[in-house]
C-alpha cells in the first residue's frame, strides 16, 4: 500500500493492529460484494453487529466498554474503510462521532449507560438530525421546535440527508427549545415513537452503498430526560461535526490510496503498442502527481492526529485537511479511472465509484466552499457568510 514517506513505520504495535484488523475484514467480508451493493443502493447491514465485535464504532472513545485507542488509530480505521466504500466509513462514522460521542460528550449518566453499550456493539444503530430540507449549510437556522409539556418535549420538524436514519434505532435531534428562547439543544430520539418516520431516500447517483433517509417529527413526545444536559447552542451539533470530519479527512486518503494502487496495478499488467501502459512518460507523470498528492495529505492527516492528542487540534485545522483531502481524492479517482481507459466505467474496478461517492463527500459535513470560507474567516478575522 501506498506510504512513499514510511509514515507507517512509526505506528504503535497497536495502531498496526487496528489498521491490518480493518484491512483484513475489509478484504474479507466487505469488498467482494461491495459493487454490488453499489449498484443495488444497499449497504450491508449484517455486518453492523460483526464491525460492533471489532470495535469499530467510536474506538477512540473512554469507558463503557470502548477500546480509547489513540487518534492515529482512529483515522487509521477510517482510511481502511473508506478504502473500500464511502458509505462503509459514513456508517461506522455517523456512529462513532455523530451519535455515541454526543452522548459521550454531553449525555446524563442515565443515558450514557442506555446507549453506549449497545451501540458500541452494533446491537443499536443511531443517526445525527441536524440538517433540514430548507437549512444545510446553514444549520442555526434550523426550524425544527422542541416545545416543553410538563414532563416532556413535544418535537416538530423535519430532518433530511441523515445517514442511517431508516434503519437507527434512535436519532440524535438538534431542535431548538421554546421555552429557554429558542436556544439549541440536542434530544435523544427513539425512532419507533410515534410521529417518528424514517423514510429512505432512493435514486441516489452516488454514496449508494449507504443507506440515507429523512427524519419526520410530527408531535413527537419524549421525556425531558432525553434531552442532552451537557451543552447547548450550536456548540453541540458543530463540535460532533469536528469529531467526524477528522474521520472524514482520514477516510478520504483511503479512498484516494485505493484508486492510485488500482491503478497503479492495471498500469504494469495492461499491455499496448508492446508493453505495459505504465512504461509510457504519460502515465508515469499520472502515477508520480497522484502518489505526490496522496503523500501530501497522507502527512495533513498525520499531524491532526497529533494535535489532536496533544489537545490543540482546532476545528479550523480540521476544515483544512477535510477540505484539502476530499478534493484530493475526488481529482485522483478521477485521474485513475482515466488511466483504466474504458474497463473504469465498470464495476470491476473502484475508481469511477469512488469518484462519484466523493461528490457527496465534497458536499456533506460542510461544503468545500464553506470551509474554505472557515478559513478565509480564520486568516483574515473577517466573516465572509455575515
Amino acid at each position: 500500500m501506498l506510504d512513499y514517506v514510511a509514515l507507517e513505520a512509526d505506528l504503535s504495535s497497536e495502531e498496526k493492529l487496528i489498521r491490518d484488523t480493518a484491512r483484513e475484514f475489509v478484504a474479507e467480508n466487505v469488498q467482494p460484494d461491495i459493487a454490488e451493493h453499489y449498484l443495488d443502493g444497499t449497504f450491508p447491514t449484517d455486518l453492523i453487529p460483526e464491525m460492533g465485535d471489532l470495535g469499530f464504532y467510536a474506538p477512540n472513545l473512554e469507558g463503557y466498554g470502548l477500546p480509547n485507542v489513540s487518534e492515529t488509530a482512529y483515522g487509521l480505521l477510517m482510511q481502511e474503510l473508506e478504502a473500500c466504500d464511502s458509505g462503509l466509513r459514513s456508517m461506522a462514522s455517523v456512529q462513532g462521532a455523530l451519535v455515541m460521542y454526543p452522548i459521550h460528550a454531553y449525555g446524563s449518566d442515565d443515558q450514557k449507560d442506555r446507549w453506549l453499550p449497545e451501540l458500541g456493539a452494533g446491537d443499536a444503530v443511531g443517526c445525527f438530525g441536524l440538517t433540514e430540507p430548507e437549512h444545510g449549510s446553514n444549520p442555526s437556522a434550523m426550524e425544527t421546535r422542541a416545545e416543553p409539556d410538563g414532563d416532556e418535549y413535544v418535537l416538530n420538524g423535519s430532518k433530511t440527508w441523515i445517514t442511517n436514519s431508516p434503519i437507527a434505532d434512535v436519532a440524535v435531534v438538534w431542535a431548538r427549545d421554546t421555552g429557554e428562547d429558542g436556544t439549541v439543544r440536542g434530544f435523544l430520539v427513539e425512532t419507533d415513537r410515534d410521529g417518528v418516520t424514517t423514510n429512505k431516500i432512493d435514486e441516489k447517483l452516488s454514496l449508494r452503498a449507504s443507506i440515507t433517509g429523512e427524519i419526520s417529527l410530527q408531535n413527537v413526545r419524549v421525556p425531558q430526560e432525553n434531552r442532552l444536559p451537557g451543552v447547548e447552542g450550536m456548540k453541540g451539533p458543530l463540535s460532533c461535526l469536528t469529531q467526524a470530519r477528522y474521520g472524514i479527512a482520514w477516510g478520504a486518503v483511503g479512498a484516494a490510496r485505493d484508486c492510485f494502487e488500482t491503478a497503479r496495478d492495471y498500469a504494469t499488467d495492461r499491455e499496448q503498442f508492446g508493453r505495459p501502459i505504465g512504461g509510457f512518460q504519460l502515465q508515469q507523470r499520472k502515477l508520480a502527481e497522484m502518489a505526490t498528492q496522496i503523500t501530501t495529505s497522507q502527512l495533513l492527516a498525520h499531524r491532526l492526529a497529533e494535535l489532536k492528542e496533544d489537545g490543540r487540534l482546532r476545528p479550523q485545522h480540521v476544515s483544512m485537511a477535510k477540505r484539502n483531502n476530499v478534493r484530493m481524492a475526488r481529482d485522483q479517482a478521477r485521474v485513475a479511472r482515466e488511466m483504466l481507459g474504458g474497463n473504469g466505467i465498470t464495476t470491476d474496478y473502484s475508481p469511477m465509484r469512488h469518484m462519484a461517492n466523493m461528490e457527496t463527500v465534497y458536499t456533506y459535513e460542510g461544503t468545500h466552499d464553506i470551509h474554505t470560507l472557515i478559513l478565509g474567516e480564520d486568516l483574515t478575522g473577517i466573516p465572509a457568510y455575515e
